[in-house]
């Protein structure tokens, strides 16, 4: 991760980055957390409270969608220190793998995602990404402690935190985030931005979503479930480039050995008849129906995974391990499972109100329909990637359906350039606006829509050269996790912020929005009609290129200033002094006047919180 700048250093001292291993060296490799924390890491498969088919979709006279189980991976602050001084001989802490067992069969999901042979793909990432790790460690012990940069700060949040550490009396609590992927992704393919913002203080939980929009995603079963009901009530779906003698096409497969669990394999879906409803030039354009049901399978997802959250919070860790289908000997799980865990330190640690949804593209999407939703009194507020517009449901027609939460939408260049996406995205932001409240519509210049994915850190070449990005793919992380935490900081009830040691920037409050929308964006990289959306235009691209290579090397040689910093990976530095187009934003005293809104009622609620334990 990048940072601000390539001769300062951040206000924080970093947690110590794992060693690096002799093929890191040398291949690729996700960028270090620069945060004050650690990373944890722990994946957790649990079935659902009521398996169903989901949605009116349907083909062949059957359902489509189902839920029967929800997974995620949850990223969040560790204590090394701590694990390894324990005494207690559990397992030596592990990182995690990016591509998720099994890789080489996940691998060639991908390859059908993309419609080209499996044989090139799996031989690429095998020799490049297939056995990459995360800077993550499997199982570690949640932190109980505030981060080092805070505990030595001399002013009063200082102060506090050194109280609250010697005295004991509060148990630490973290702000939670629900992340959503995109199309083709999974709950690995984020691990950039979800990690870091777990290294300063976040429990970011990320689903993988089983509506069909993943490449490939495996379902573990309960071992008493039916194969015959879930194959009999739910349509088979193919992409149509299988080989019919494929044994993965069977809906439920059971496993030989009888203690492990059966499951099943959810591929892409692809919109009948309408393949490409995700181009710009769709004739048909996107697949309404498809879409929809696949956002109304994904908020009953997030619901299940909430509820997760709960049981952990309520100090019901336990039980969840109990349930937990990722574990040794079934598909797709690591032999450790959930091994380690330390439920006890779990209880209590979130903060289960306000809880941030986040989402990219189609998650982006799947985003704004959480905060149109008036149902889910525990979600706080929106952080909205490069969203997908056009695969955005269509706002109801009752007063108040529109989106009621504070959200902030963080596009690429490329994405703003396709005018009805550009539009799409106007069009929910100024649902916030008239819902009163606070709203942020910004775009990073020079990037390209899967620079919010760990694609970009681990293959910038291609990025470059077919998708024409003209950012650093780590400055392009950067601005988006301090534009995260910089809203967040504003948005986020006092009680979860009080303690932060968060980036900032002020890039939100550093520039006024223009009259309208569009009149910030130039049309300097804006492509011809064949590529909007895909890629930038770069005039006299080769002289461009040389030039930011000579200012980076020279950089180099007069200060070193960037050895170490992650900045190596990355291709260009266009652009330090226009790096984000700011087209909606609040004026300060809308600002100050949510945030003075959160500190009454935080200060209510803890009023009442106090005189409930008097009364106990």
């Amino acid at each position: 991760m990048a940072p601000p700048k390539a001769d300062t250093q951040p206000p924080w001292k970093s947690a110590a980055a794992p060693q690096e291993t002799l093929r890191e060296r040398f291949l690729h490799r996700l960028p270090h957390y620069t945060g004050p924390y650690n990373v944890g890491y722990m994946d957790i498969e649990v079935p659902a409270r009521d398996p169903r088919p989901v949605s009116n979709l349907k083909r062949d006279g059957k359902p489509v969608l189902r839920l029967d189980t929800v997974l995620m991976a949850v990223y969040y602050p560790c204590d090394l220190r701590k694990h390894l001084e324990s005494s207690d001989g559990t397992t030596k802490l592990r990182r995690v793998n990016w591509m998720p067992h099994p890789r080489v069969v996940t691998a060639k999901g991908y390859a059908k995602f993309l419609n080209i042979p499996s044989a090139p793909v799996t031989a690429y990432l095998a020799c490049t990404s297939l056995f990459t790790k995360l800077p993550a460690f499997r199982n570690a012990k949640l932190a109980d402690h505030w981060p080092e940069g805070m505990l030595q700060d001399q002013g009063p949040s200082g102060q506090r935190a050194r109280e609250q550490e010697q005295s004991g009396s509060e148990r630490l609590k973290f702000p939670v985030i629900l992340f959503s992927h995109g199309l083709g992704g999974s709950r690995l393919c984020y691990s950039s931005i979800c990690g870091e913002l777990a290294s300063f203080g976040f429990i970011v939980v990320a689903l993988e979503h089983r509506d069909g929009s993943g490449a490939r995603t495996y379902v573990s079963l309960p071992s008493n479930v039916e194969a015959a009901q879930i194959e009999s009530s739910t349509a088979e779906i193919h992409t149509g480039n299988e080989d019919q003698n494929d044994p993965q096409r069977k809906r439920v497969r059971r496993r030989k050995e009888a203690d492990l669990n059966p499951y099943y394999i959810m591929d892409y879906i692809l919109p009948k008849d309408n393949a490409q409803d995700t181009s710009p030039h769709s004739r048909r354009g996107v697949d309404q129906k498809l879409r929809s049901a696949q956002v109304e399978l994904r908020l009953e997802e997030i619901k299940e995974a909430y509820y997760v959250l709960g049981l952990i919070n309520s100090g019901r860790g336990d039980e969840v391990a109990r349930m937990n289908l990722r574990k040794k000997g079934n598909i797709g799980a690591s032999s450790l499972g959930l091994r380690g865990i330390k439920w006890d330190n779990w209880k209590e640690s979130m903060f289960l109100e306000n809880v941030t949804a986040m989402g990219h593209s189609f998650g982006g999407a799947t985003t704004v329909q959480l905060c149109r939703s008036d149902s889910l009194e525990w979600l706080g507020q929106g952080v909205i990637l490069d969203a997908w517009g056009q695969g955005t449901p269509l706002r109801g027609t009752a007063p108040g359906d529109g989106v009621g939460k504070p959200i902030i939408s963080i596009s690429t260049e490329a994405f703003m350039h396709w005018k009805e996406n550009f539009e799409r995205v106007v069009g929910f932001c100024e649902e916030a606006r008239e819902s009163g409240v606070l709203c942020w519509m910004l775009t990073i210049v020079g990037s390209t829509h899967l620079a919010m994915t760990d694609f970009a850190v681990l293959y910038p070449h291609w990025m470059s050269m077919l998708m024409k990005s003209m950012v650093n793919p780590l400055r392009a992380f950067y601005l988006t996790v301090v534009a995260s935490l910089e809203f967040l900081k504003m948005t986020l009830p006092p009680e979860q912020t009080k303690y932060n040691n968060w980036l900032d920037e002020e890039l939100l409050l550093s520039a006024e929005a223009p009259f309208e929308p569009g009149d910030t964006m130039r049309q300097d990289h804006a492509p011809n009609d064949k590529w909007v959306a895909v890629r930038l235009k770069i005039d006299n691209e080769f002289s461009k290129r040389m030039k930011a290579w000579l200012r980076r090397t020279w950089r180099r040689i007069l200060c070193d200033a960037d050895k170490g910093a992650g900045l190596g990976n990355g291709l260009h530095d266009y652009g330090e002094q226009d790096e984000i187009w700011t087209h909606l934003s609040p004026t300060e005293e809308e600002v100050l006047m949510h945030m003075n809104k959160q500190r009454l009622s935080g200060g209510r609620k803890s009023g009442d919180e106090q005189t409930a334990r008097n009364e106990g």
